[in-house]
């Protein structure tokens, strides 16, 4: 029989696709490390969290919960939040790129008010999205362009109010604010503003008019004051200042903004939130209604708490309710494909986790993250794949000494490294390789060992009248039970919350005994069966191998 005969086999070319797609996923989406490995091995940064007033111990329980869930959502499923005493927290997180861990600063210093605003009228908040119903959609790639969507649910009374406001407003954008500003004066430097315009193909004129249309909410608005490129007009934007700083009480300006300009802010009393550059920039974007006309917004706009401004599709503005929608944006045009997709893969992370992280009892100031070194290291990593590799060996080994057939022993080595490549990579990239989810992994090595013994010690049993199949159905029986019972014994580590450590090791074992009954298990099941059939057709004898 050659091998083409199995291959055809429905259920060994099944494993054979799933090798051959989680390896690319792993080179697409796996990362810097192809993988996403814990802290114990790649190191991690830790962020400092005071709290702007001391909570009580439920409080802090409650705040602790909701830090995890913010950060987890985001994408880093490795999260350690320590609460010290009753006004500071500890964030630690698996070591990931400087973009990353701004990103990360920002959802923890939100406080987690979301609003969603149509032509100056608020569609959506927090309370209008029904707890549990977001969801990521992967990156839609068609051509050159990237798009990502986030889709969710509303309320019976979210959804009445979103269909009346965005009634008639297709294509118009639809501004994601996590934290709108009140109270606040934005300083914005020229300078700032007109780059981003003109990139974008407008003028400074359309700039300003679509910024003040982004910051107006009903008959409110957040003032804008231009500062010009030299700061030579501060003279004359000081007297607004001095006259409103009994109805504003905070600006938002950019770190570099010139020291006299903040000493005199400072003696006006105003409290004085500073942004990066970049930060402070809007960005626009010039959206299509599939005419010739376009309507100018602004993209982004982090200082004010802007994060997308994705515009609607006149699908959901022609008055009809329905509960179920979808968040969408494309990345930059000028970005390479990888670039794109990374790009909306973080925004479509970054709008669900601000979306479900609900808001928290007070208010966090983040303090300089600093970088915690590797209680293992990299080369610790190396030393454990040899490790599981010598192991794998030694099993096989023995496996080899008592069936002494190339033919038994060679499936058995290849369905479980199979078995372990596709363990680890939805582990890594899904969630996070760390030393609990390691053990796991070798756990389920074993059992998938003892399963092959299992099958190949029935198809081989002697005296044994029925045929193979039959043989194989009663092997596969045994197997179903083990892993059922492997499972089961799981599951109270699994939903533990005050074993976090051990969370890992349960989520490993379980992903690794389904996989390998609906991947693995039948694949190998399949190999010896045709060969075996062969076999009895042929007039053979099937014998126990002693």
């Amino acid at each position: 029989m050659g091998i083409f005969d199995y291959v055809s086999d429905r259920r060994i070319l099944f494993l054979l696709l799933i090798v051959l797609a989680l390896g690319a996923l792993d080179v697409t989406y796996g990362g810097p490390h192809f993988l996403h490995f814990g802290i114990e091995f790649i190191g991690g940064t830790q962020i400092p969290i005071t709290l702007e007033q001391s909570v009580t111990p439920d409080q802090m329980s409650n705040l602790i919960g909701i830090m995890q869930q913010r950060v987890s959502t985001f994408g880093l499923k490795q999260v350690s939040v320590e609460g010290i005493g009753s006004s500071a927290l500890y964030v630690t997180i698996p070591s990931v790129s400087p973009t990353e861990i701004n990103s990360t600063i920002n959802i923890i210093q939100s406080q987690g008010v979301f609003q969603g605003l149509v032509n100056y009228k608020e569609a959506l908040n927090g309370t209008s999205i029904l707890s549990g119903s977001i969801g990521t959609v992967p990156p839609s790639i068609s051509g050159s362009n990237v798009s990502w969507s986030v889709t969710f649910y509303l309320t019976p009374k979210g959804t009445s109010r979103f269909s009346k406001v965005v009634f008639g407003q297709g294509y118009q954008p639809l501004y994601l604010f996590l934290d709108r500003p009140l109270r606040t004066i934005v300083l914005l430097n020229s300078s700032l503003y007109q780059s981003s315009a003109t990139s974008s193909g407008i003028t400074s004129s359309q700039a300003i008019t679509t910024m003040q249309s982004a910051v107006t909410y009903g008959n409110t608005t957040i003032p804008l004051q231009l500062l010009s490129a030299d700061s030579s007009n501060w003279n004359l934007l000081y007297p607004y200042f001095a006259s409103h700083n009994k109805t504003y009480s905070k600006v938002v300006l950019a770190k570099n903004t010139p020291a006299n300009i903040i000493s005199a802010l400072q003696q006006l009393n105003y409290s004085l939130s500073f942004k990066t550059p970049q930060n402070m920039t809007p960005q626009f974007e010039q959206i299509s209604t599939g005419t010739t006309a376009t309507i100018s917004a602004v993209q982004t706009w982090p200082a004010i708490g802007l994060l997308s401004a994705p515009r609607l599709d006149p699908s959901v503005t022609n008055g009809t309710s329905g509960s179920s929608y979808v968040i969408s944006g494309a990345s930059p045009s000028n970005l390479s494909l990888t670039n794109k997709i990374n790009f909306a893969t973080q925004e479509s992370k970054t709008i669900a986790s601000i979306l479900s992280g609900g808001a928290l009892p007070v208010k966090v100031i983040v303090g300089a993250p600093t970088t915690i070194p590797a209680t293992l290291g990299t080369k610790f990593l190396l030393i454990s794949g040899v490790a599981a590799l010598l192991a794998i060996v030694a099993v096989v080994s023995v496996i080899a000494i008592r069936y002494r057939k190339p033919f038994l022993v060679i499936p058995i080595i290849l369905t479980v490294l199979a078995e372990l490549f596709i363990i680890v990579s939805v582990i890594g990239l899904l969630g996070t390789i760390d030393l609990a989810a390691v053990a796991g992994m070798i756990a389920v090595v074993g059992t998938g060992v003892d399963a092959q013994i299992i099958i190949t010690d029935e198809v081989l049993t002697q005296g044994h009248e029925s045929g193979v199949k039959s043989r194989l159905k009663n092997a596969f029986y045994i197997v179903w039970v083990d892993a059922a019972l492997i499972i089961i014994a799981m599951l109270p580590l699994l939903f533990s919350t005050s074993l976090v450590s051990v969370i890992g090791f349960s989520e490993s074992t379980i992903m690794g005994a389904i996989l390998g009954i609906l991947i693995t298990r039948p694949a190998y099941g399949a190999i010896v069966s045709r060969h075996y059939e062969k076999g009895e057709q042929g007039g053979k004898t099937l014998s126990n191998v002693q």
